[in-house]
C-alpha cells in the first residue's frame, strides 16, 4: 500500500480524497501529525496557496509524499468571489453555514438571475520541500439561493453542477467524486502517481 499525507485537518477532504484514490493508498490528514503547522494562506491564487502548504508540510514530514490543495468557489456575479477566501468568506472563524449565509445575502442583493459559477481546485504534490507535480480541476454550475440537501460540506448545498437538477448537497458521493473540481484535479494527480510508484 502506498502512503500519502494530505496537508489538511479537514476530515471531509481527507475522506473524499481517500475514497477517490481507493484502497491502494493510505491517506492521512494532519490530525495524525499535530507537530505540523501550515503557513498562512497569503497567496492570491489557489495554486500559490497549495504550493505554500505542500512545501511547508513536506519539509516538516521528511521522507513523505505530501499532497496539499487549495480550492474554492468563484461566482461570476460577484467578480469571482469568494475565491481564495471561500473558507473564511464570513470571517476568520466562519463555519460552513456562516459562509453560505453570507453568500446568499450577497447574491440576494443582486437582480434575480441565474448565478453562474464554478468550484476550482489546485493540487500540489511535494516531497522534502520540492514541488513534484501540480494539477487543476474545475466544475461549472449555478448557485441557488435555497439550500438543498445536507450532504457534502462547504457550499455544496448551494451549488448545482451543470447537467444535474440537484446540488452537491443532494447528489450521492459516488457522483460527486466523479465530477467535482477536486476529483478532476485528483484524477490527473493519480495518473502521475501511478507512473511514479516506488
Amino acid at each position: 500500500m502506498q502512503s500519502i499525507i494530505f496537508a489538511t485537518s479537514n476530515a471531509h477532504k481527507v475522506q473524499e480524497v481517500a475514497g477517490m484514490l481507493g484502497p491502494a493508498w493510505q491517506v492521512q490528514g494532519l490530525t495524525n501529525f499535530p507537530q505540523v503547522e501550515l503557513p498562512e494562506e497569503t497567496g492570491t491564487t489557489f495554486e500559490a496557496n497549495a504550493i505554500l502548504k505542500a512545501k511547508a508540510a513536506s519539509v516538516a514530514l521528511l521522507g513523505h509524499w505530501v499532497l496539499a490543495d487549495d480550492s474554492g468557489l468563484e461566482v461570476d456575479a460577484l467578480n469571482g468571489q469568494p475565491g481564495v477566501y471561500s473558507a473564511r468568506y464570513a470571517g476568520p472563524q466562519a463555519t460552513d453555514a456562516d459562509n453560505r449565509t453570507k453568500l446568499k445575502h450577497e447574491l440576494g442583493k443582486l437582480t434575480p438571475s441565474i448565478f453562474r459559477g464554478r468550484f476550482r481546485c489546485c493540487l500540489a504534490l511535494a516531497k522534502e520541500g520540492q514541488i513534484l507535480h501540480l494539477t487543476h480541476g474545475t466544475v461549472e454550475g449555478q448557485l441557488r439561493l435555497d439550500e438543498q440537501g445536507n450532504g457534502g460540506f462547504g457550499y455544496d448545498p448551494l451549488f448545482q453542477p451543470d447537467g444535474f437538477d440537484d446540488t452537491f448537497g443532494v447528489l450521492p458521493a459516488e457522483i460527486k467524486n466523479q465530477l467535482s473540481h477536486r476529483a478532476r484535479a485528483l484524477q490527473d494527480m493519480q495518473n502521475w502517481l501511478k507512473s511514479h510508484e516506488g
